[in-house]
Order: structure tokens, then sequence, then C-alpha cells
């Protein structure tokens, strides 16, 4: 069975493909299609962005479409970005751009409201009209200063005090394990599984 993620970005590719390895699917992304639009995130919500995005993709390529729309919720910032993660900073704004202008933003705030998570939600479209969305979040603290390596967008400053590591922190398998990602994408594999069976 083939199925598109509904994205050109590589590292969430490269995320998605490695939590669906051992389901017997060809996954294929936007970056397949170069002739198809980009397609404008015009939604309010998480759950608005990533069921436009699996339509269009199903409408546009007849396959089944797996698009994922995440941000990270700051609660000192009345939960901002929020959908507006990836363009907080300006519309060419590097991960170090927008991590920086949200330590920017809570540089006078004190630790014990520094308080955010990681959301993801999935939605997977068929080409018979059916529409699924699922969630996920991890929740964290905003960071006084990035720490690690890994990862991409937000993750040098999101700490998880459990594990006394930022998200950049975390092997690709540890942030698999626990992430927003990982997790909305734990219940979108059953919802493949019965589109695989049926």
């Amino acid at each position: 069975m083939d199925i598109i993620l509904a994205t050109k970005n590589a590292n969430k590719v490269k995320e998605i493909m490695a939590l669906l390895a051992d389901m017997p699917v060809t996954i294929l992304s936007l970056a397949d299609f170069p002739d198809i639009p980009d397609i404008e995130e015009t939604g309010t919500t998480f759950e608005e962005n990533a069921s436009l995005k699996a339509i269009a993709t199903t409408d546009a390529t007849g396959l089944i479409a797996l698009a994922d729309d995440s941000g990270l919720e700051v609660d000192a910032l009345e939960g901002q970005p929020g959908v507006y993660s990836n363009r907080f900073a300006g519309p060419n704004a590097s991960d170090r751009d927008k991590y920086r202008r949200i330590l920017d933003l809570m540089k006078d705030v004190p630790d014990e409201k520094r308080t955010a998570r990681f959301r993801a939600t999935m939605a997977i479209s068929t080409p018979d009209g059916t529409i699924v969305v699922v969630d996920g979040k991890c929740e964290g603290v905003i960071a006084h200063e990035p720490r690690g390596e890994n990862g991409f967008g937000y993750d040098p400053i999101f700490y998880i005090p459990d594990l006394d590591k930022t998200m950049a922190e975390l092997t690709p398998e540890e942030k698999n394990r626990i992430s927003h990602r990982g997790k909305a994408l734990k219940a979108a594999r059953k919802v493949l599984q019965k589109l695989i069976e049926s």
C-alpha cells in the first residue's frame, strides 16, 4: 500500500518513516510530487491544518495521505506560537531564529511559569473521502539556554524534567518514544493497520 506524507519537510519525513518502518507500506512524500503546489495552512487549529493538507494531498494524488500539523505551546505566552510555530519568527527564519525569539520573550519568566508542550495532530485521508484525526502531546518546560545537537525546530530549548534533557539531547530513538509526533503516530498506525487489512 502506498501512503503519501503531506509534507516536504525532510526532518518530519525521516521521523515518520522511522516510526512506520515495520509496516507493509511504501512511503512517499510531497517531495516525490514536485508539481503539486504548496498547500497553504489557512486553519486556526492543528486539526484544521492537518485535515486540509491531508485532503488536498489525497485529491492531488489519489493516494491515502498522512498529514501532520504540530507546534509548540508556551503557557506564559498564552499558547503561542501554536499553529504559527513555523512562521513565528518570520517567513525565512532559521531554527535558531525561532527558538531565540522564544528565549527573548521568556527572558524574565521564572522557572515555575515556563511550562510548555509540543502538540501534534495527524490527519489520515483516503480516496473515498474518509478522514481520521489523532493527537499526541509531550509536556516540558522552556529552558533558559539551548542544549543539544539533535532534532530540529524548538527541540534545543524544550526541556523534559523527567529525563533531565532537552529534546535536542535525545537520540532519535528516545525522541520517537516520548515525542508528540511519536504518540500521534502510534495512534495513526492503528488507523493505517485497519486500512491495510480492509
